[in-house]
């Protein structure tokens, strides 16, 4: 993460405030974290209400997934009324251009929790952090509301994804769900399955508050294999999947390079993917296995011992 003194601008980059007179050292902390990744991706992180600004909003996902025009991943008046319902809308602007914004709602109030329903970043910021940026303001405008967990879903089969949820942000892999969404048909699903795993970000975890402040946690598949690992999924030469053992304390699980661009270019073997990923792992998870955490080149760290 960049340090403090290498961010140039000096004002804030978030509308959230702190230190908060009676606010936990830890929401402090969460706050200032926030700001800096803001101002580190050169965006303003704010709260939004306003139907030009929440349909600027929609016109960004719009451009992002490219769905099908009968089934937007959210409406302008959806946000309005989420926004009118205290729920989190929020934009990151680069002067008055918004080229990121999330979006989520309050779980049930005993919970405690929010589920994170969208997030989103413009190709235009691509490359800056934009989306480490709005997750970090996210954690801590929930935790000045009580919240103590954020929920949300990314599909497993793209590498990118799974290292920004695993690692750069400590979330945990918590239940395969396939096919979530149904059939979305948009320019990044494609025709394809919408299967999903749901993680956690239980938000003031030491694991969780290292992550943010960019201590990150080590995956190294390559050394879970010399320790023994095995390979429940591996890749083939010309890149498609390999059915390993399932048998081990520790096994690795592959995911393609790059899903996005197979799907769009061989769309058959995309979905070979899909299937194979899914059935090793609603095994291994069904069995009693977890996900310990995913190394950069690819790979998932499942075990089966106790999580303590």
């Amino acid at each position: 993460m960049t340090a403090p003194d290498e961010v140039a601008s000096v004002e804030r980059g978030t509308d959230l405030r702190g230190p908060l007179s009676g606010t936990p050292p830890s929401t402090e902390t969460a706050v200032e974290a926030a700001d800096l990744a803001a101002r580190a991706a050169r965006v303003r992180i704010q709260e939004i209400a306003e139907i030009a600004e929440l349909d600027a909003v929609y016109r960004l996902y719009d451009t992002i997934w490219r769905p099908d025009p009968t089934n937007p991943p959210v409406t302008t008046e959806l946000l309005r009324a989420l926004a009118k319902a205290g729920n989190y809308v929020t934009g990151a602007f680069e002067d008055t251009r918004l080229v990121g914004a999330c979006v989520g709602f309050f779980r049930p109030p005993g919970d405690e929790a929010m589920h994170s329903h969208i997030a989103g970043v413009s190709a235009a910021a691509a490359g800056r952090s934009v989306g480490f940026a709005l997750k970090l303001h996210q954690r801590a405008w929930a935790m000045l509301r009580g919240v103590s967990e954020i929920a949300w879903t990314f599909d497993p089969l793209v590498s990118r994804n799974a290292y920004f949820n695993l690692v750069k942000l400590a979330a945990t892999p918590a239940e395969y769900l396939p096919n979530f969404y149904g059939g979305v048909h948009d320019g990044i699903n494609g025709d394809d399955d919408t299967d999903r795993l749901l993680v956690r970000w239980t938000l003031g975890t030491p694991e969780v508050t290292a992550a943010c402040a960019g201590t990150l946690r080590s995956c190294d598949a390559d050394a879970e294999r010399v320790g023994g690992a095995v390979i429940a999924l591996g890749r083939s030469t010309d890149g498609l999947p390999v059915a390993g053992e399932l048998a081990g304390e520790t096994l690795l699980v592959a995911v393609p390079r790059d899903i996005e661009s197979l799907r769009a270019a061989e769309p058959g073997r995309g979905r070979e993917w899909r299937g194979a990923l899914r059935e090793v792992l609603t095994t291994l998870l069904a069995d009693g296995a977890h996900i310990a955490g995913f190394d950069k080149s690819g790979w998932y760290i499942v075990k089966r011992e106790d999580r303590g």
